[in-house]
């Protein structure tokens, strides 16, 4: 373990050194984050799991950083040319870009012109020239070789200033003040291309129709803006540009390096222009493209996760007995029943929306079927077809505590087609599975949506223009996050839903609902050191976060860890009491003195966690669920009209506002300057996917689909 990565994260980070200590070293053990968060909390002092996220997203950016460091040092080594400075330099280095700079005059490189003047043996006139202390025409001549191809003085002097251009543009003082200009004052310049204004790509071309004419300064540049000019520049359709303004760049230089009148001035004056055109100014704008993107992509993935993690923790109908359906003109709605533990007991299509025959048809099956089944809910996806099959259930007068609810069904058709999909249902079809998984969706939408890829959830911005694998790590880290801060029942968790727990994985997943499968439910925590594979460390990883109802030990069905079963008995012991007596009685619980039991390995942290388990066992984190109600005259954009005050739901939140289901088939935008009366600076602390809310129709452009929207209490 490198103390100067500890005390760097620690400095960074503002956490005690022992504690990033101790999270590194779990970490290195195996332990996962939630685990450590949760259950290792006197080592790390009650660090958060975003706090744990963080020290091991440093500490995993300086281990590459240490292991770039090793390949540089080893590099220049082999070349012969490190010495004791240049060496306290690159260990000094404290970001990959430092260090970079540092490796760049000795990095190998394709063969340049500045390398074709050295082979040639232009190099001192180089460097006497740089010197700016000769008659550059009169120390050229001497150079001058027809056998070495310097043809005449200018054949020398050219490539003497291509080699001082190379050495400007991979001195680390030039680079520093050309990259500081370009960060502080480089502009984004955007234009149409002439792909864009061919008749034949108007229509693809529209949507990038607010950028061509763009300049803004790229420091001040939302993320979102960088991603839709990337992706416009991307399709052809824009030609983006960012730099500062030339003449500032080469002043830089000039002032820098030029240091009279003299004919080798400019000489010197010429290899910097040079320099910073063909190469400083490239490289920087390259360089800060990178940089730009990174950020927008941070940001990007940071809204995802943010998102996600409200979609997954949506408040849950919980075990009812459901009627779901997938909705359609032309092809019917796909029906299903559901028991109340998600399992398919009914399948068939009904056509609720087409001739008034098929319509009375489709009313009888379904008040036949909410009978027969015990019908508590019915779940309507909220695609094509869904706001008018609402109004058809609505019709049907059934009992008042039936809900009918509009379920978004984004997802559900990539859900269909999975391999998980068609183990779960092998012999049905796609359409079938669908109408299951939105019926399932509203009963527990955690452990339905764990089994779809999150990027076809429906949420976020630009998903698929940023970093694919920080985005994958990013969301998949939300689902294990979520699913262990729920908890799992592992009697009736899918494979998909456990392989999310800590210390599981697909493996060990599918080797404990095989195990299920042959041996029949769990009876207690213990049990699952019997799951081929699953041993000590795995077993301490994910049993605390693993749950069984009316275990015949009342702890194997809460977030109270087997490591501390033992404590718990002894505070039961000590009060006269079993620990099923202890979770009844609230008046039991209050005569016990947490300080009595702190110990070496147990401190009030885990205490307080373990009372407050006792308090509501096995106790579910999420809301209660709400379902909410559309207009029923509005059904489709054309129904809109200016002034609509409406019911919504948020689907999605991005940098820029927030996107609405008002129940016609088209998410409205409220932008963020229509957030609030005050100043909104990020949508997020406002809203959240998944809020019910009242909004008021601004405008409807039909042709470009989008609706505009106000949740300002001015505008009502």
């Amino acid at each position: 373990m490198n103390s100067k990565n500890i005390s760097r994260i620690s400095s960074e980070l503002s956490i005690p050194d022992k504690n990033v200590k101790a999270v590194v070293s779990l970490l290195d053990e195996g332990a996962t984050i939630p685990f450590i968060s949760r259950y290792r909390k006197e080592a790390t002092g009650s660090l958060d799991e975003v706090a744990v996220a963080n020290i091991s997203d440093l500490f995993e950016k300086l281990k590459e950083l240490d292991k770039r460091r090793e390949t540089v040092l080893k590099s220049i080594d082999e070349q012969g040319k490190l010495d004791d400075g240049l060496r306290k330099r690159i260990d000094a280095a404290e970001t990959m870009r430092q260090l970079e700079d540092l490796y760049l005059p000795y990095k190998p490189k394709r063969k340049t012109k500045g390398q074709a003047a050295i082979q040639k043996g232009l190099e001192p006139l180089a460097y006497k020239i740089f010197a700016q202390k000769c008659d550059p025409v009169q120390e050229a001549q001497a150079f001058v070789s027809a056998a070495k191809g310097v043809e005449s003085v200018d054949d020398a002097l050219a490539g003497a200033r291509d080699i001082i251009a190379e050495k400007i543009a991979e001195n680390t003082v030039s680079r520093e003040a050309v990259r500081s200009l370009f960060e502080r004052k480089a502009l984004i310049e955007s234009k149409p291309t002439k792909a864009a204004q061919a008749d034949e790509n108007k229509d693809k071309a529209s949507k990038f129709r607010d950028w061509f004419d763009w300049r803004e300064p790229a420091k001040k540049a939302a993320g979102h803006r960088i991603l839709a000019l990337f992706r416009g520049e991307r399709d052809k359709f824009l030609k983006v540009s960012i730099r500062p303004e030339e003449a500032e760049g080469l002043d830089i230089l000039h002032r820098k390096l030029v240091r009279s009148n003299s004919a080798a001035s400019k000489q010197v004056e010429l290899a910097a222009t040079d320099s910073y055109k063909r190469l400083l100014a490239p490289q920087m704008e390259t360089e800060l493209r990178g940089m730009l993107l990174e950020k927008a992509d941070t940001e990007a993935i940071n809204i995802f996760a943010a998102n996600l993690r409200e979609i997954l923790l949506a408040p849950p109908l919980g075990g009812k007995r459901v009627l779901a359906l997938d909705p359609g003109f032309r092809t019917g709605a796909k029906l299903v029943c559901l028991d109340a533990q998600g399992t398919l007991l009914h399948n068939e299509t009904i056509y609720p929306v087409t001739s008034e025959g098929k319509k009375k048809e489709a009313a009888r099956i379904v008040r036949s079927l909410v009978e027969k089944y015990d019908i508590e809910a019915v779940a309507i996806g909220n695609g094509t077809a869904g706001r008018e099959t609402e109004q058809f259930v609505k019709e049907l007068d059934l009992d008042s505590s039936i809900q009918v609810i509009m379920v978004n069904e984004s997802g559900a058709s990539v859900y269909s087609a999975s391999e998980i999909a068609r183990e779960e249902f092998p012999d049905y079809d796609i359409t079938v599975r669908g109408a299951v998984s939105i019926g399932r969706r509203l009963m527990d939408p955690l452990a339905e949506l764990v089994k779809i890829d999150p990027k076809s959830i429906g949420v976020g911005q630009y998903q698929h223009d940023v970093d694919q694998k920080g985005l994958a790590e990013s969301l998949g880290r939300v689902v294990e996050s979520c699913v262990n801060m729920v908890g799992v029942e592992l009697n009736t968790a899918s494979a998909r839903l456990l392989q999310s727990v800590s210390g599981l994985g697909p493996v060990l997943a599918a080797n404990v609902i095989k195990f299920r499968e042959e041996n029949g439910p769990f009876s207690s925590r213990k049990e699952l050191l019997k799951v081929p594979r699953l041993g000590p460390k795995a077993f301490e990883q994910c049993a605390g976060f693993l749950r069984i109802r009316g275990a015949k030990n009342p702890l194997d069905g809460t977030a109270v860890h087997p490591e501390r079963y033992k404590a718990v008995a002894g505070i039961a012991k000590d009060l006269g009491a079993d620990v099923a007596d202890l979770i009844k009685s609230s008046e039991l619980r209050a005569k016990i003195n947490l300080e009595d039991y702190v110990s070496e390995d147990l401190g009030l942290p885990t205490l307080k966690d373990i009372m407050k388990e006792l308090e509501k066992p096995g106790r579910d984190p999420r809301k209660q669920f709400e379902a909410v109600k559309f207009d029923d005259s509005v059904k489709e954009v054309s129904d809109l009209r200016e002034g609509m005050i409406l019911n919504g739901i948020v689907t999605n939140v991005t940098a820029f506002g927030a996107f609405v289901d008002i129940g016609v088939h088209q998410d409205g935008l409220v932008h963020i300057s229509r957030m609030a009366d005050d100043f909104v600076r990020d949508p997020a602390t406002v809203v959240h996917p998944g809020q019910a809310l009242k909004v008021k129709v601004l405008d409807v452009d039909i042709q470009r689909k989008r609706i505009s929207l106000s949740m300002r209490q001015s505008d009502m």
